[in-house]
């Protein structure tokens, strides 16, 4: 039985996993992790609302890192198929901001509205 916290990394490893068969050669080295919260110091172009996840840009020779943030995304979802689909469009999210694309190209069924 996998807890909930190991549910949910489950859930951002499936999400990158269909971004990367999407992306094919464009979606390069990218790491992808879970916090539980974001840090309190929102980066400059954030704007003040909760992030649910966060690009780091690659520096050097560290690839590129999303991060989704385990606490707001839970907490704006009532079940799992509403958890599934709201990590799946910040994932989305995350690696269209990445590779500079619009998210619908990544995923026609993206719809941040829906959550």
């Amino acid at each position: 039985m996998a807890t909930r916290a190991e549910q949910f990394d489950e859930l951002v490893l499936d999400a990158a996993s269909r971004m990367e068969q999407r992306a094919g050669k464009a979606f390069g080295d990218v790491e992808f992790a879970v916090e539980d919260v974001p840090p309190s110091d929102p980066a400059p172009w954030e704007s003040s609302d909760v992030p649910l996840g966060r690009l780091f840009a690659a520096q050097g020779k560290m690839p590129a890192r999303i991060v989704v943030y385990r606490r707001p995304v839970e907490t704006r979802t009532t079940d799992a198929r509403e958890l599934a689909a709201l990590i799946n469009d910040v994932v989305v999210e995350q690696v269209a901001s990445l590779l500079g694309v619009d998210p619908h190209d990544l995923d026609t069924g993206y719809d941040p509205d829906d959550n």
